[in-house]
């Protein structure tokens, strides 16, 4: 889930910085201070967009930069226990499908892929199907529901976020889409007469 959050510190505006426009340096500075910064109670900084406040400028003696304190908006990526998200798969293994949704990745394992049992074909990287055919692949479009949340460190490296496919609604795109054709009512095709 994103959210938008208010945050408060100080940035270090370099000297040869202080002819540009303010807010724009401050934006920039934050955005590469804690852009992909991962935080427990927040989550991953996706963005910084918008300065609410920036203070007056502080020069410590012997550094020549100017310090600010700033109040800004920052958009936040946090993954929630339950959530369905949507992304794609990136990479395929012998234990599952490691799957990009927004900024981060979540791991699908082999016994939560589908109720079939599944085989790994290295050759083709892929998971297959043994009684339904399905497979999937590199590439593929996917619906999951996040199952496991492990969040340790400062980065998304440390993170592991467990992920299931086996539910109704969930899996990759084109199963839900037969799914949903096979469970459509027949249209009847009788035509009406004007009386």
């Amino acid at each position: 889930m994103y959210y938008l959050s208010k945050i408060q510190d100080t940035v270090r505006i370099p000297p040869y910085k202080f002819e540009d426009p303010l807010e724009e340096v401050v934006i920039e500075t934050l955005n590469e201070t804690y852009n992909g910064e991962l935080d427990k109670n927040l989550g991953l900084l996706v963005s910084v967009n918008d300065v609410e406040e920036i203070g007056e400028g502080k020069i410590i003696m012997g550094d020549g930069a100017a310090y600010h304190d700033v109040i800004f908006n920052a958009i936040f990526y946090k993954p929630e226990i339950q959530e369905i998200i949507k992304g794609y798969v990136i990479e395929i293994s012998e234990f599952g499908a490691f799957v990009r949704f927004g900024p981060m990745d979540g791991l699908v394992h082999v016994s939560q892929v589908t109720d079939d049992y599944i085989n790994y074909d290295g050759k083709r990287g892929a998971l297959l199907g043994k009684e339904s055919n399905k497979f999937l692949e590199e590439g593929d479009s996917v619906r999951a529901r996040i199952v496991a949340i492990s969040i340790k460190g400062k980065t998304t490296k440390d993170t592991k976020i467990g992920l299931t496919m086996r539910q109704i609604g969930l899996g990759k795109l084109e199963w839900i889409e037969a799914e949903k054709k096979k469970a459509a009512p027949k249209s009847s095709t009788k035509k009406k007469s004007a009386n």
